[in-house]
């Protein structure tokens, strides 16, 4: 797969580019300045805020630490963008709304600060989705990111300018959040890959939050072994180098959870290699599933944004707005039956998983739509473009288990993303099925 406008990071990794920083071919300052032009020149709206002073000193650090003998591991001189709702330090971050439109932050994430303290190089804030509240990544104060593959083309979200970013080549690594597939949703949409790890394994204090209960901090970069090395390197993990072996892959029917574009199924179905068999969701269960998820998110948003309804609604996106209405019109015996139905859905997934490490299903069950289509035509039927781009995600995030996304390819010259997901702990498994994959 290759981007019709390839950037500096294109097809670049990051072990590529840390063993070019250590064998001096290049310099942290000179990655650093190719993601600034590159960022400067890109017409996708990827970023809403750069530091260049901010990222050039940086640089200059890491380039000094290194020749000092000072290296911090995989990530060290490494230019990274982050979604912006993720605080950054003496930076605006918006949260893609008018409300924060001058908003800035007063210290580090939690997520940022362990990715300076493993040498990353901050370049900027990336497009979120107003709030992080879409799948879409369309509705932002800054306007709509746009795919790299067709600039028509919604990106996905919520995180998505890091989608764009990374698929562009812009930076090789960007952070996202994810609360129903907002990491995988934009990487398999742009092509790249994206982790959600298991739920907090990356901390999200200072990350603003959608959904506190489903919220996780998430990477994007070129390939399974660079999500590998970035969630190593923030959690202080060692699963590159756990020992696996054979790790069994099922199947899981995507027409089970929603009906897919059989172009987009087989795609995702080739490119996970050897299956060990198939299962289905049932049709009572999946409904559980969304109930649960829909409660979950739409009591806990609502919650966070009591305030802002009631004192400034217009200065919502419209369409964020009417979402919020109705998530405020939930009753609260709903949340607190969904937070119970929790349970009961671990031991539906873990019947579900059966003999398998690893389940697999395309990520998302359509290409990229145009920006700003809410339906879409499937089957001759239309189906809520919104609904399918959460369907194969979101169920991972009601319950905290990792799960990955790869690039599978091109249908109609648009990428498909293989999603895999494992069992609590089953992270190793998990990249191992990735280079399973075909």
């Amino acid at each position: 797969m290759t981007i019709p406008s390839p950037g500096p990071f294109t097809g670049r990794t990051l072990d590529g580019l840390g063993r070019d920083l250590r064998s001096g071919r290049t310099t942290a300052a000179e990655l650093t300045a190719l993601a600034l032009d590159a960022i400067a020149g890109a017409e996708l709206n990827a970023f809403v805020t750069v530091d260049a002073a901010g990222a050039a000193k940086a640089a200059r650090q890491a380039d000094e630490e290194l020749a000092a003998g000072i290296d911090r591991g995989p990530l060290h001189g490494i230019p990274a963008g982050v979604k912006d709702l993720i605080m950054i330090a003496g930076m605006r971050v918006t949260m893609g709304s008018r409300h924060f439109a001058d908003h800035v932050a007063e210290e580090d994430a939690a997520c940022v600060a362990l990715l300076r303290r493993a040498g990353a190089v901050v370049v900027g804030t990336t497009t979120t989705h107003e709030f992080a509240y879409g799948p879409t990544g369309d509705r932002s104060a800054g306007g709509p990111a746009r795919n790299p593959w067709d600039p028509s083309r919604m990106t996905g979200g919520s995180s998505a300018g890091s989608g764009a970013a990374v698929a562009a080549g812009l930076v090789p690594l960007a952070l996202g959040t994810d609360t129903g597939g907002s990491v995988r949703i934009p990487a398999a949409l742009c092509g790249v890959a994206g982790f959600k790890p298991a739920y907090g394994a990356i901390p999200a204090d200072g990350v603003f939050p959608l959904s506190r209960t489903l919220d996780h901090v998430g990477v994007l970069a070129a390939t399974a072994s660079c999500c590998l090395l970035a969630h190593d390197a923030l959690t202080a993990s060692r699963l590159a180098e756990d020992p696996v072996g054979e790790v069994r892959v099922g199947w899981l029917e995507p027409d089970s959870l929603f009906p897919t574009d059989p172009r987009v199924a087989g795609a995702a179905r080739a490119a996970a290699g050897q299956i060990a068999g198939e299962v289905r969701m049932a049709p009572e269960v999946l409904e559980l599933f969304r109930e649960t998820y829909l409660a979950v998110q739409s009591g806990e948003t609502a919650a966070v944004h009591a305030g802002r309804l009631a004192s400034a609604p217009g200065l919502f996106d419209p369409e964020v707005l009417d979402r919020l209405r109705l998530a405020a019109e939930l009753p609260a015996w709903r949340y607190v039956r969904a937070m119970d139905a929790r349970r009961e859905l671990e031991e539906h997934a873990e019947a579900l998983f059966g003999p398998y490490d690893v389940l697999a299903t395309p990520t998302v069950p359509i290409l990229a739509p145009p920006i700003g289509m809410r339906e879409a035509e499937l089957g001759g039927e239309q189906v809520q473009v919104r609904a399918a781009l959460l369907a194969m995600t979101s169920p991972w995030n009601v319950l905290g288990r990792p799960a990955l996304t790869v690039p599978a390819g091109l249908v109609d010259g648009l990428p498909v993303g293989l999603q895999l997901v494992a069992r609590p702990g089953g992270e190793a498994q998990l990249f191992a099925a990735a280079r399973q994959a075909g």
